[in-house]
């Protein structure tokens, strides 16, 4: 999204950051007893419309209900997000209760002893969640963390944009995509907006091309060597730089952010590019971001990542991730008790109902009522198999590394072969 969510989208919402949110209860301090002051301290990314506001209420619904419990809440945009967790994880001190994608990261973190078992805490109620959600959360076996959010990145695409230009339906492979692009072009439309300073969006072309190519065996083969040097992730490289070649971003796109108001949710939100490869927040955060605060409305389409001629992936696996929340080494034992309450089927329903969220809880997918959000969860419920995302799934230096790499790649200074002995050497040294 890291994302990214790239993140990650599934990553981070638009803003620039949000100081503390002090939701007044009556006492403070940390204590085993239920009826003690307890103050919960919350960190999460849905800093702006539509999910702020969401949270904050039912933070306060929960304090309603808990006179002795406080909760502390610290918006933050994606990036911040991830650098003060850095910190404050290296410290040993990380929040009660915090955001998590799951996977490399959240694995280290127990490894450290940083996070907390749910297993036993979420055991009467974690079977209403779906299964795919809950697994990046796993760890050995283990529940360590809980999702609210589960999708997968697909193509957002502009359909009047498609339609001047001649592309009369969403492409089915590799070469219909270039094709478009192609198209696109030369009816004088920017095919594609792409934040490049942050890295993370632009690893999804990689990863999923790896995907189509190699199939997800490829992807779990290379976890397993830690070698990324084989024919399959260099041909990604090779397909990435053909569309790299036809020059498809908009003006700017390598210091372009995300969700700044000329990044690359906002280029697709104001209609200044014809599509995007991004998560299912990205509707949300394209309106958020545009001038007005509308997006596209019923413009806006979505189809999934095709398949690649050749290549021994089905374009019916699946790519993405969900946000979830950890709970901290210390935290109060009302932390577990409000994140319960975060997912129940009303509030999940509530949460679905912004368009933001793509719902854990099976009893609250009724309310997903976007359809293209439905076309997510359709496609995702169907898929024959899921990879989280790549920055997430591997350690942290090995996510931070395909990020990277993928970056120069697009920038045009290293080649597909010379990228996958980067992330080749980062992954043996771990």
């Amino acid at each position: 999204m890291t994302a990214h969510l790239s993140r990650r989208t599934l990553l981070g919402l638009v803003g620039a950051g949000a100081g503390a949110y002090l939701l007044t209860g009556c006492g403070d301090g940390e204590s085993g007893d239920p009826d003690a002051p307890q103050a919960v301290n919350w960190w999460h990314i849905q800093n702006t419309e539509p999910m702020l506001p969401v949270w904050a209420a039912m933070a306060q619904e929960y304090q309603g209900a808990h006179p002795n419990v406080t909760v502390e809440i610290q918006p933050l945009e994606n990036e911040a997000f991830k650098a003060k967790l850095t910190t404050a994880t290296q410290a040993g001190s990380p929040p009660d209760l915090f955001q998590s994608w799951g996977g490399g990261l959240l694995k280290q973190q127990v490894d450290a002893g940083l996070v907390k078992d749910l297993t036993d805490d979420v055991r009467p109620w974690i079977g209403g969640l779906l299964p795919a959600a809950v697994q990046p959360f796993t760890v050995d076996g283990k529940i360590y963390g809980v999702p609210f959010d589960v999708g997968m990145v697909g193509f957002w695409y502009n359909k009047d944009l498609f339609a001047s230009a001649g592309v009369t339906a969403a492409p089915t492979s590799w070469a219909g995509v270039l094709d478009a692009v192609r198209r696109l072009k030369a009816a004088g439309t920017v095919p594609i907006a792409l934040a490049g300073k942050e890295k993370w969006p632009a690893h999804y072309y990689w990863a999923y091309l790896a995907m189509r190519i190699g199939g997800l065996g490829a992807l779990q083969q290379a976890a397993k060597d830690n070698n990324f040097e084989t024919p399959d992730f260099v041909a990604a490289g090779d397909r990435l730089k053909e569309l790299v070649d036809l020059q498809p971003f908009q003006k700017g796109f390598l210091g372009a952010d995300y969700s700044s108001p000329d990044g690359q949710a906002a280029t697709m939100g104001n209609g200044r590019a014809a599509m995007e490869l991004m998560g299912q927040w990205a509707p949300s955060v394209q309106a958020s971001a545009s001038t007005g605060r509308k997006g596209l409305g019923d413009k806006l389409g979505f189809f999934p990542f095709p398949a690649v001629d050749g290549g021994k992936g089905s374009a019916s696996e699946a790519f993405g991730g969900g946000n979830g929340f950890a709970v901290g080494k210390d935290a109060p034992a009302a932390t577990v008790d409000f994140l319960k309450a975060l997912l129940t089927a009303d509030n999940q329903r509530r949460a679905a109902r912004t368009g933001a969220v793509l719902p854990t809880v099976r009893d609250a997918t009724d309310a997903i009522s976007d359809p293209n959000n439905k076309i997510v969860a359709a496609t995702l419920a169907s898929a024959t198999g899921f990879q989280l995302y790549l920055d997430q799934a591997y350690p942290p230096a090995v996510g931070q590394q395909v990020n990277d790499s993928v970056a120069e790649l697009i920038a045009g200074s290293k080649t597909p072969a010379q990228i996958v002995k980067d992330i080749t050497t980062v992954a043996k040294s771990q």
